[in-house]
C-alpha cells in the first residue's frame, strides 16, 4: 500500500524523469522539489540549453538528447513540464519514446492528444 507522506511503495520510491523545452528553468526547478518533497526520485536535464546555461554544439545536442532518453528508460513515468501547453520538437518525441516503451507519461498542463 502507498504511503502518500513518504511516496513510497514498498520501500522503493517511485522514479519521475521530468521532460520537457529548457527554456522553463525556473518550472523544472519548482516542480523538481514539489516532487521530491513528495517522496519521488526526481531524475531532470542537466543542461537548460535554451535557457542559455551553455552553449552546445550540434554533436553535445545530439548525445544530450540520447542521454535524456536513457533517463526515460530509468523512469517509472515521466513528468512533462510544458507552461502554456508548449510541447517543442524534442520533447514530442520523449513522450512518444515513453509511450511505445510503457511508461506512463504526466503532464502540468494536460493535454487533449499530444
Amino acid at each position: 500500500m502507498r504511503n502518500d507522506t513518504l511516496g513510497s511503495t514498498n520501500g522503493r520510491y517511485k522514479v519521475i524523469t521530468l521532460c520537457g523545452s529548457t527554456r522553463f528553468r525556473q518550472q523544472f526547478e519548482r516542480i523538481n522539489a514539489e516532487l521530491t518533497l513528495q517522496g519521488h526520485v526526481v531524475i531532470s536535464v542537466g543542461v537548460f540549453v535554451h535557457a542559455g546555461d551553455h552553449p552546445v554544439t550540434e554533436a553535445q545536442k545530439t548525445m544530450l538528447d540520447s542521454v535524456h532518453l536513457q533517463k526515460i528508460d530509468m523512469a517509472d513515468e515521466i513528468f512533462v513540464v510544458n507552461p502554456g501547453g508548449y510541447i517543442g520538437e524534442s520533447t514530442g518525441r520523449e513522450i512518444e519514446y515513453a509511450r511505445r516503451k510503457g511508461i506512463p507519461v504526466r503532464y502540468l498542463e494536460q493535454q487533449g492528444t499530444a
